[in-house]
């Protein structure tokens, strides 16, 4: 019964913002790093962005560093993407990611939508 229950996708214009949620049940998510991944039609998934299983450290794509910001609420068990100034080229599906802290395991989220489009 593991789940990871995104929500928070849309359309935005560009320059606008959204804020994705990863709702985590199922599993220990204190554990696990989580992760932002995102797929463009036609491309590879890219990791956008991770943060810690406590939440102290974080890392982002260069192309979203300074615009998308990944936090974690280990007491609701809920992981978020943060997005401003957002570009067209940041349209994608994005996948919520769980990794255990040893490496060997991980979930995906359903993936939610984000078109940024005028």
């Amino acid at each position: 019964q593991v789940q990871l229950v995104e929500s928070g996708g849309g359309l935005v214009q560009p320059g606008g913002s959204l804020r994705l949620s990863c709702a985590a049940s199922g599993f220990t998510f204190t554990n696990y790093r989580m992760n932002w991944y995102r797929q463009a039609p036609g491309k590879e998934r890219e990791l956008v962005a991770g943060i810690s299983s406590a939440g102290g450290i974080t890392n982002y794509a260069t192309s979203v560093k300074g615009r998308f910001t990944i936090s974690r609420d280990n007491a609701k068990n809920t992981v978020y993407l943060q997005m401003n100034s957002l570009k067209p080229e940041d349209t994608a599906v994005y996948y919520c990611n769980a990794l255990a802290t040893w490496g060997q395991r991980a979930y995906w989220g359903q993936g939610t939508q984000v078109t940024v489009s005028s």
